[in-house]
């Protein structure tokens, strides 16, 4: 066989596995909540021996991170409309979509639990949120950068001011939000921001 006619696979059996191993891990969180699983468990929902999960993880806490993030990275992609505004807005409408969905909603109070949290669970939460805002603050580095922001704008707090209205609705009060909310919330933050 000549180089040209090898071919490496992309993803493969491992590629395969690994999702496997995650989606189940997603499934478990949802149903039963992050301090519930077990990484056995884990192992036989996805048709793995439980070695192959330790080998890679290491924790259950490694594991549900990875989950987390692996889900978030596809669900909740970073938007570049041209504008912060339109960027926020963006990500907020997604955000929204997640949250309405049984899926969404049951991994969000799942991680929102404190019934029973360990020190690893409380700093699994803390990685998966460091890590999605380290993702999102790409919105507000743009937007320093083309001068809509000012250079010493708190990107986490930007972020948290916009995301925690929504997770308001969505595990406390329950209330629906409408197709104008997330634009206002924005207007608000961004005159906020402003002063």
């Amino acid at each position: 066989m000549s180089e040209g006619q090898v071919r490496r696979r992309t993803g493969g059996r491992s590629a395969r596995v690994r999702q496997d191993i995650l989606d189940a891990t997603l499934q478990a969180v949802a149903e039963h909540g992050a301090e519930a699983i077990s990484i056995p468990a884990i192992a036989r929902q996805a048709g793995v021996h439980e070695t192959s999960v330790y080998r890679r993880w290491g924790t259950r806490e490694h594991l549900v991170v990875d989950a987390l993030l692996d889900y978030s990275r596809q669900h909740l992609a970073v938007p570049d409309t041209g504008t912060l505004r339109g960027d926020l807005i963006a990500f907020a409408d997604e955000l929204t979509a997640y949250l309405a969905t049984p899926f969404g909603t049951a991994l969000v109070r799942s991680m929102s639990a404190t019934a029973d949290e360990t020190p690893a669970l409380a700093e699994t939460r803390e990685d998966f949120w460091r890590s999605r805002f380290e993702t999102a603050r790409v919105m507000i580095d743009r937007a320093v950068t083309r001068g809509e922001l000012p250079e010493d704008t708190d990107a986490a707090l930007t972020l948290e001011i916009l995301i925690a209205p929504l997770h308001f609705r969505a595990l406390l009060t329950r209330r629906p939000i409408d197709d104008h909310l997330t634009g206002r919330i924005v207007d608000v933050l961004l005159t906020g921001i402003a002063h």
